[in-house]
């Protein structure tokens, strides 16, 4: 395919086990997502992100990766791979790969050869440590508990950052990078477009050292990461022209601007999810707390301003398979105008930033948390760990189940909702996770039909994107950061300015006196005038520069 300034493009993101099922079994599968290929081209997206696709026992819905090499036989077969690369090119369309390379399944053969003997050079692909005095380090696991599994064969205990069934790969190790780069190479050679590395600042592990804290300190950005990425551009995608995107986990701007300057030859471009924490509480995921407006302001113009003027490049995202429904989360679902007009705000706000738009499947027609009433609808192994954790510390049932309806993950997870048949034309079995509720009402189909919709809504903004270098190239200029209610800023690009003015609550807002909305009226939501904006309201105007 000719590859376009990826820097222009908008990626989808499609969570495979919850988007199209073609076989009945109530998950997904590469041919269902074949099947929706017009879908997406009709929306207008370059890449398509698919989570991963490898082997896997699905203990954490396939980023516990079993074999790199074969295709998980329940969402299809190489062949089908092979045949969605190819109907996706024939559209104009690029796959990207969600490859997770910081640990793999504890079935995966390396682990299962490590747990056989000391001697085994796999035994060296893993971290093991002898400890006397329980763990080695008081590391805590993201998904709760100490971070070390005991072993008792070897009498040692292993590292695992995630679930228990997740070994942490030895990346001192060369011989494991060199593993890595024929994974990577494999699937560049089979016809792939791109890469989404998961958690891959953790590759690099520091000292073993107990914390103060979980022990992030030790492993995030670690000593060696650069150094690590910088081979595997090297011997890999480096030069291929393919765009690549790192997932960041508790980073910071100095070490993003370094992953992904151009001459440091690492990554195209890296998410961070630091403004998806303004809904913590004290940095606490699991507490039932509103967002902070002024603080997701500033923290999306820190990173605007911050990893430009350094030369590196940011990923620009509501949603993923990890976060809420941004309408639920950011927006307002209580209602359906509500719904639809901040759902459509939300996505001018973000889609005017610099940066690379990420969508996630069904954030395009508005879908919501599917707001679950009981701990069994949850399948996701963080949300029932962290279940477990609430009740031990004494949360009332319904406390807790407020706090998963709002933060689990298993709201971005539900099915895909395509029309208003049984399980929302999903599947023609039973759905691995139920289907939100409002399926009835809120589906592709619906969203096609009415031109007013969300959907075209995301249509416009790829559109503008595609036409208007302003929006990928221009700086970003803050305005009114103190507002409590409007989210304002200005693009700058050669001879031109864009204004966004975004009103990010239910109530109508005055407009400052010294704020010009006079222009022209590149796209607009609801009702605005040079005194006033609606509820959920949003313009973007276009001005000569002064």
């Amino acid at each position: 395919m000719v590859q376009k300034d990826w820097k222009k493009s908008v990626v989808y993101q499609i969570y495979v086990k919850s988007f199209n099922d073609t076989t009945g079994n109530g998950e997904g599968d590469l041919q269902g997502i074949i099947e929706k290929l017009d879908y997406l081209a009709y929306l207008g997206v370059d890449y398509l992100w698919l989570t991963p696709i490898y082997d896997s026992p699905m203990n954490d819905n396939g980023y516990d990766i079993r074999d790199y090499f074969k295709v998980n036989a329940r969402f299809g077969n190489e062949k089908d791979l092979k045949t969605l690369i190819k109907e996706a090119h024939a559209r104009q369309l690029k796959i990207m790969l969600d490859i997770v390379v910081n640990h793999t399944s504890t079935e995966h053969q390396w682990f299962q050869e490590a747990l056989k003997s000391k001697e085994s050079p796999y035994h060296q692909f893993y971290f093991f440590k002898k400890s006397n005095d329980g763990p080695p380090t008081n590391w805590e696991s993201k998904f709760g508990g100490n971070a070390w599994q005991y072993d008792s064969k070897s009498d040692e205990y292993y590292l695992h950052l995630f679930d228990v069934t997740q070994a942490d790969l030895n990346w001192d190790n060369p011989e494991v990078r060199q593993e890595v780069f024929k994974i990577v190479n494999h699937w560049i050679d089979l016809g792939v477009d791109g890469f989404r590395f998961d958690v891959i600042n953790l590759i690099s592990k520091g000292a073993f050292k107990n914390s103060t804290a979980i022990g992030k300190e030790f492993y995030t950005d670690g000593p060696r990461v650069h150094e690590f990425l910088h081979e595997l551009n090297r011997e890999t995608f480096g030069d291929k022209g393919m765009m690549t995107v790192g997932e960041m986990s508790s980073t910071s701007l100095e070490h993003c601007i370094k992953y992904t300057r151009e001459a440091r030859q690492e990554l195209s471009s890296v998410f961070n999810f630091h403004h998806l924490k303004v809904d913590y509480k004290d940095g606490e995921k699991w507490t039932n707390q509103k967002f902070d407006l002024q603080q997701l302001k500033a923290i999306l113009m820190y990173w605007q301003r911050g990893i430009y003027e350094g030369g590196g490049w940011n990923a620009i995202f509501w949603c993923n398979h990890d976060q809420p429904r941004v309408v639920s989360r950011f927006g307002n679902d209580e209602n359906e105008e509500m719904r639809q007009t901040s759902a459509k705000t939300l996505a001018i706000a973000l889609h005017m930033l610099q940066g690379t738009p990420y969508i996630y499947q069904g954030e395009e027609i508005g879908m919501t948390d599917p707001h679950f009433t009981s701990i069994h609808q949850y399948r996701d192994v963080e949300s029932l760990n962290a279940y477990e954790m609430m009740k031990r510390k004494g949360y009332e049932e319904s406390e807790i189940l407020t706090i998963l309806s709002q933060k689990s993950r298993d709201n971005s997870r539900t099915p895909m909702q395509w029309d208003s048949s049984n399980h929302a034309g999903f599947t023609t079995g039973k759905p691995w996770i139920d289907v939100a509720s409002n399926y009835h009402t809120i589906n592709a189909e619906a969203a096609l039909a009415d031109e007013s919709s969300i959907f075209y809504t995301y249509r416009t903004l790829i559109q503008l994107r595609h036409e208007h270098d302003i929006i990928t190239y221009g700086d970003i200029v803050p305005r009114y950061m103190d507002h409590p209610a409007l989210f304002v800023y200005e693009r700058h690009y050669k001879d031109e300015v864009w204004l966004i003015v975004a009103n990010m609550t239910s109530e109508v807002v005055e407009l400052p006196n010294t704020l010009d909305i006079k222009g022209r009226r590149v796209i607009q939501n609801g009702t605005i005038n040079e005194y006033e904006i609606g509820a959920y309201g949003a313009i973007v105007v276009a001005k000569e520069k002064e």
